[in-house]
């Protein structure tokens, strides 16, 4: 979590300063980013980093935590949209991240090097994880569960996990294998309707 340096920041230095974290991050995964880079993109003294960060992890997880909150209010409009239905949205939502252009670079960079750490932070857009009872006050409560064969939100809570390691993979075999973003959504539809209409006849 940034100092409270940082939010006290006047606005147009404080998205300076992001833009600067933000251009570092697509450029290069967190272990590769340089805090000189950072520095000199934005224009500030490296002592002023220090004022505001802790580190340049931190730097990266305040981002990542930003876009993160944004793809979760897009995922909440979708569910919304969508009336509850879970396989519907997972579709539009996935589709939605990949013609994201401003932060594909990011993107890439995140899910080539992903830690359990970065998982759960950007589980969070589709997927509360912080405790059962979050999980039913806010996603949960969105869905349609009618048309699931589930019995409690203990299992829709699974179901969820099922299809996060499912988005996940299809992201990272975008990005590893450089696939288009029609060959992307080609092969995560498969997936998903596999999911949606059982495997077991």
């Amino acid at each position: 979590m940034p100092k409270n340096t940082f939010f006290n920041l006047p606005e147009d230095k404080k998205q300076t300063l992001m833009g600067a974290v933000r251009q570092e991050f697509s450029r290069v995964p967190l272990h590769q980013a340089s805090i000189t880079n950072i520095v000199k993109s934005a224009n500030i003294p490296r002592g002023s980093f220090y004022q505001y960060f802790e580190d340049k992890e931190d730097a990266f997880f305040f981002l990542l935590n930003e876009h993160v909150e944004e793809k979760k209010s897009h995922f909440i409009s979708i569910l919304r949209k969508n009336n509850g239905d879970l396989f519907d949205t997972m579709t539009e939502f996935f589709r939605f991240v990949l013609t994201e252009e401003e932060n594909v670079h990011f993107l890439k960079n995140i899910f080539l090097n992903m830690t359990h750490r970065i998982e759960s932070a950007y589980a969070r857009s589709f997927l509360e994880q912080d405790t059962d009872e979050n999980f039913k006050e806010t996603i949960s409560s969105l869905i349609n569960k009618s048309n699931l064969n589930i019995s409690n939100d203990r299992e829709i809570y699974y179901v969820m996990q099922i299809i996060k390691a499912v988005t996940f993979r299809n992201l990272i075999e975008k990005f590893a294998r450089e696939l288009s973003n029609e060959e992307a959504m080609k092969n995560y539809e498969i997936e998903i309707n596999l999911l949606k209409n059982g495997l077991k006849r």
